[in-house]
């Protein structure tokens, strides 16, 4: 944005200036360059979707490796952003350079997807459990997902050179911001309701790839019809290293720390109400985005319009803690009441809006807030660096300093509450500490570094907000048991209690892991099992019967089952029907969550024969599919109970391919039971898992 100058050669004034890139009739292709963005921002959400499931048959679908790839996504695009005006010489063309990322974002993409069976049988020479196992998963995730991403992180620094740092560039540089994001909440929902519905990942992969070669074309055309002249500017003019920018940048980062932390923990509270399908996590994920659009186009008419950002920032931190105070009243009082039975609907639309609306009442007030901090922040550190003396600076390393930070703080967020504090505190302490953050955040964002705020003010807003965050966190409440129980039926099985009123539940156990929560309840001396919404074993008659012919059937079909896996623990009663076989030597259980074995051995020992302790027991906590895939055993009996094959990440134990797994690790006349939930299929599905 500019004129187009005429100046003295660069050279000549390198010791005395930085380079800041003026375009020539840039404001006129700014129409462009936000539907160019945009379309840039469908193409990554729809690879981030591809990569992680892709991904996913290599390393496994467990906690840490769902951790592993998340962090090598998100850290390529912080590096991206961080490294790419150090590396990127400011006198290239902004349009040019841009275009160049997106080829190669499209060339990495296609190699993801092509190198991945090659990566898989490098992988299995050196799969090992323990510390290097998870180093080796980490290795594998950071090979397959840095290179596209740290190009994707570099795409917004990259075009943010076609602006000036000003209040009007700085406000076009939010909206390019907000243009991506607008692109990613369509990719979300084309890559989770159309794309792997219809077709493959490899199909997604082909369809994003030649949004990214359409975009490049495009910017290379625009390219060639613009003049590119960089503008020196006096070393005086910015200093975005200035002393307040420090606290911009921490602030930011705790922002993005905070939105990742509360997306695990709202993610996980949703799916528990909708219903924990790959369509329920693309709803979150696009009406997550919808509010960050939303919010960052009305921070950047905030940055363009009003001066003083800093108040902005810190005034939009101190709403997000009794934003998220609303979610969490939400999410545990006012959704589970809704008067809604999904299974009377007759079609899967109704099902979509009734979700779309629940997720938009309960997470939005908070995400538009977060949008909206980003183009604050920025404006905040242009308005800092404009009061510098240091060193020049050009709008790629605005654009990519905040966007790291922010980025960085993602990481750590999403880390922290998915792998640590919601399996240690649980989810209603997560969102209290995320209240108190958002408060910490804007404390942080109000410190004026350039005295923007007087002591006194800023005392008294401390305390203010000191005592805000008390009283929005004591309100918190555990979400009630019953949603954990009954899921998406909460409202209608709650109420035909009420019509029908038996004997009073007793909760025995509740208890929160890394990817499930577990409630055990006992009524009418039945005592039942649920996990995520879902009935997973009771000591109902006909349950048990089904549970332990899980175990016996295929036990009695092998004349000497000596060794046994079972995949998932749930109540144990599947497990331990193996254990009166004499000629048992080996019973190898794979299980996702650490604390179910301990918690079902205590209510449900006598069923399960207490098989947590028997001294033939192993425990093996990962996903199934990847520790079939990775080890070298082989069994005379592998039982599979898994949850239903709707549930995310279920599927893969009732495809072809783990069947064919399990096969290859039989020994000779070994058996294998499968567990068919025909009760909750259609007629398509159980043709499918037949064949």
């Amino acid at each position: 944005m500019g004129v187009l100058t005429a100046t003295p050669p660069i050279s000549s004034r390198r010791n005395q200036a930085a380079v800041v890139p003026i375009v020539n009739h840039g404001r006129r292709a700014l129409p462009a360059l936000l539907l160019l963005f945009a379309a840039s921002g469908c193409a990554a959400l729809i690879y981030e979707v591809v990569w992680l499931q892709l991904l996913q048959f290599v390393i496994g679908s467990s906690a840490i490796s769902l951790g592993l790839l998340l962090a090598s996504y998100m850290g390529g695009l912080c590096l991206g952003s961080a490294l790419f005006s150090r590396l990127v010489p400011a006198s290239r063309h902004p349009l040019r350079t841009y275009a160049a990322i997106e080829l190669g974002i499209a060339a990495f993409a296609l190699l993801v997807l092509w190198g991945t069976p090659l990566v898989s049988r490098l992988y299995l020479f050196g799969a090992t459990g323990g510390v290097w196992g998870i180093v080796l998963r980490g290795l594998v995730a950071c090979v397959c997902l840095l290179p596209p991403t740290i190009l994707m992180g570099a795409s917004l620094p990259a075009i943010a050179r076609w602006l000036e740092t000003t209040p009007k560039g700085i406000a076009s540089l939010g909206f390019l911001y907000s243009s991506n994001i607008a692109g990613a909440v369509f990719g979300a929902l084309l890559a989770g309701f159309y794309l792997l519905r219809v077709f493959d990942m490899a199909v997604a992969t082909y369809a994003a790839a030649a949004i990214n070669i359409a975009v490049a074309a495009a910017a290379f055309a625009l390219a060639s019809r613009t003049v590119y002249i960089p503008q020196i500017k006096n070393a005086a003019d910015l200093d975005f290293r200035a002393p307040g920018t420090r606290l911009v940048y921490v602030a930011i980062a705790l922002s993005g720390l905070t939105a990742l932390g509360a997306q695990v923990v709202w993610t996980r509270l949703l799916s528990l109400l909708l219903g924990a399908t790959v369509y329920t996590f693309s709803i979150i994920l696009a009406v997550f985005l919808l509010g960050l659009w939303a919010g960052s186009g009305a921070g950047s008419f905030l940055a363009k319009r009003f001066r003083n950002p800093q108040l902005w920032l810190a005034g939009c931190q101190l709403l997000l803690a009794l934003s998220i105070a609303w979610t969490a009243y939400a999410v545990t009082y006012s959704l589970p009441g809704w008067p809604v039975d999904p299974w009377l609907s007759l079609s899967p639309w109704f099902n979509f809006e009734v979700d779309l609306v629940r997720c938009v009442w309960a997470i939005v007030p908070a995400t538009i807030l977060w949008g909206a901090c980003f183009p604050l922040a920025l404006a905040c550190v242009a308005s800092a660096g404009a009061a510098g003396s240091s060193s020049g600076d050009d709008a790629g390393k605005l654009s990519g300093s905040v966007y790291a930070a922010n980025t960085a703080g993602a990481i750590v967020g999403a880390l922290l509450f998915s792998l640590v504090l919601i399996p240690s505190v649980g989810t209603r302490v997560s969102q209290q500490i995320l209240i108190v953050l958002a408060v910490a955040t804007a404390i942080v964002a109000a410190v004026p570094g350039n005295r923007l705020l007087s002591s006194k003010l800023l005392a008294l807003g401390t305390v203010a907000a000191v005592l805000l965050g008390w009283a929005l966190t004591a309100g918190v409440a555990d979400p009630p048991w019953e949603l954990v129980a009954y899921g998406r039926r909460i409202a209608p099985t709650v109420r035909a209690f009420d019509l029908y009123p038996q004997e009073p539940a007793h909760v025995l156990y509740r208890g929160e892991g890394i990817s499930s929560s577990v409630v055990i309840v006992e009524r009418a001396k039945q005592r039942t099992f649920y996990v995520s919404g879902k009935v997973e074993a009771s000591t109902a008659s006909l349950d048990m019967r089904l549970e332990r012919m899980m175990g016996d059937v295929p036990a009695l079909l092998n004349a000497n089952p000596k060794s046994v896996l079972t995949v998932g623990f749930g109540a144990g009663v599947t497990a331990g029907s193996f254990v009166p076989y004499p000629e048992l030597q080996k019973l190898v259980i794979c299980e996702l969550e650490p604390f179910i074995p301990p918690a079902s051995t205590e209510f449900f020992g006598p069923q399960n024969n207490r098989v947590f302790k028997d001294s033939r027991t192993h425990m093996v906590y990962d996903d199934a599919r990847h520790y079939i895939f990775t080890t070298h055993e082989t069994f005379d009996v592998i039982t599979t109970d898994p949850i239903h094959p709707w549930v995310k990440g279920m599927s893969t134990l009732y495809s072809k391919e783990f069947y064919e797994l399990e096969k290859a690790h039989l020994n000779p006349g070994g058996v294998v039971a499968q567990w068919l939930p025909i009760y909750d299929s259609d007629a398509a599905t159980v043709k499918s898992e037949l064949a």
